[in-house]
Formats: structure tokens, C-alpha cells, sequence
């Protein structure tokens, strides 16, 4: 199996459920075929570098999986029959994926400290020896 991330872009008008259902179908395509979703991240609505059959504004989803390569075909064909979807890309990873740090408020904190105690250092009155 390969990994693989699959970026879309679903029209902004669709919003709440049924966005949510939107994302589950194309989860669904996927586990239908055997692939296993790594991570799945809706990345909420952005604006679009240019504007796509007059739209300016997309709601971007990410999906890190690994699957064969036959899963790709049918999952982009998926996309393209969806009238919703603005525009997708799907890249294969040579390498594994990235690990996700569950807890980046601890690295941030453990950050600001070092960043103060720096700071405290260059704040304190240097002495002169007589």
C-alpha cells in the first residue's frame, strides 16, 4: 500500500450537515475499497487563490491514507462527478507520513519559558569588577 493526501475543495454554500455528509461520503469511498484513513482535516473556508467558476471562496478538507493505486482512480472519479467539488489534487508520499504532535500547547509553553528566562538574562545589569 502507498500513502497518498488528497486535498479538495467543496463549494462554500455548502455548510453544516450537510458539508459533514458531503466529507463522510468521500471518507466512505475510501474504507469501501480497503484504504486506511491516517488523518482527516477540514480545514474550513479559505479563499481561493483565484477564482473558480466565479466563486472565490472554497471550504478546504485534507485526507492523509494509504491505499493501492486502483483506489485513486475511483475516488478522483468520485470527485469530478460531484458538482460541489471546485477543484482536488492527490500526490503520493514517497516517504512515511509526518508524525502529529498531539499536544502543541506544551511545546508552546516549554518555548515561552526559554524565550523569558533568555530575556531575564539579557535584562539584568551586567557588574563591573573594581
Amino acid at each position: 500500500m502507498r500513502n497518498y493526501e488528497s486535498l479538495y475543495i467543496i463549494h462554500p454554500e455548502v455548510v453544516g450537515d450537510e458539508l459533514t455528509a458531503m466529507v463522510e461520503k468521500f471518507q466512505k469511498v475510501l474504507t469501501d475499497q480497503a484504504a486506511e484513513i491516517h488523518k482527516l482535516d477540514n480545514w474550513g473556508v479559505r479563499k481561493l487563490a483565484y477564482p473558480i467558476k466565479k466563486v472565490e471562496r472554497g471550504n478546504y478538507v485534507q485526507t492523509l491514507f494509504c491505499a493501492e493505486p486502483e483506489v485513486i482512480a475511483e475516488f478522483e472519479r468520485r470527485l469530478r462527478l460531484d458538482e460541489k467539488i471546485l477543484r482536488f489534487l492527490t500526490v503520493r508520499f514517497e516517504e512515511e507520513f509526518p508524525a502529529v504532535i498531539e499536544e502543541p500547547a506544551a511545546e508552546v509553553e516549554e518555548v515561552a519559558a526559554v524565550e523569558s528566562s533568555s530575556a531575564d538574562e539579557d535584562a539584568a545589569p551586567i557588574k563591573e569588577e573594581s
